[in-house]
């Protein structure tokens, strides 16, 4: 049976070797006025100033969205806290719609960098068992919804055993996309780029 065509970016699934799991996340940055939007279950990026996935560049140190390519990624964005510019009022968004432009405080981004951490995460093409133990490239950047805020990113079709984002440890127990005959399987992955591990260092772009 065919997959469902519906990519919802990473969604945090459990650690590696059944370790314990608390879906803990970590406290980040989101530059002022920043103007791409990270929706939730975005790959998240920082360290340099390489353009985000949306094609938008922010200041080193701050998060934004993994661009295909990217090696300084940190794990997948769960929402970010500010102080709403016009109210005032604290504010909870499981996604940062791009250009808040804050007038006191800070924009506090949540993102689950366990550098263990195991991700669900929909492919573009047709991987098959074949595949598992190789590498997977992000797949090209597309915008979340704004509706929901939900991420739609996705990996690559086609896996390798050079340099990639993410390593592929399983299919996905989804029957609904479980189907490797057929492209938008789900797959579990961990990242094998990550601030968090050493790795071999190659110039942005």
């Amino acid at each position: 049976m065919a997959n469902q065509d519906a990519p919802f970016g990473f969604r945090a699934v459990g650690g590696m070797g059944s370790s314990y799991e608390t879906q803990g996340t970590s406290k980040y940055e989101i530059q002022d006025s920043y103007a791409g939007a990270i929706y939730q279950g975005d790959m998240c990026q920082t360290g340099d100033t390489q353009a985000g996935g949306g094609g938008t560049t922010s200041v080193a140190g701050y998060i934004d969205a993994s661009a295909v390519g990217q090696l300084n990624n940190i794990g997948a964005f769960n929402g970010c806290f500010y102080n709403d510019p016009t109210t005032q009022k604290p504010t909870w968004k499981n996604y940062y719609p791009g250009s808040i432009n804050i007038t006191q405080g800070k924009i506090d981004a949540f993102v689950y960098d366990n550098p263990q951490q195991l991700f669900e995460v929909q492919s573009s093409g047709t991987l098959t068992q074949a595949d598992m133990g190789n590498l997977v490239e992000l797949g090209t950047y597309a915008a979340g919804s704004t509706i929901n805020g939900h991420s739609k990113e996705e990996v690559s079709g086609t896996s390798k055993s050079s340099t990639a984002m993410c390593r592929l440890i399983r299919l996905t127990e989804d029957p609904s996309n479980s189907d490797t005959s057929s492209a938008n399987a789900n797959w579990i992955v961990r990242l094998n780029e990550s601030i968090y591990y050493a790795r071999v260092t190659k110039a942005t772009t």
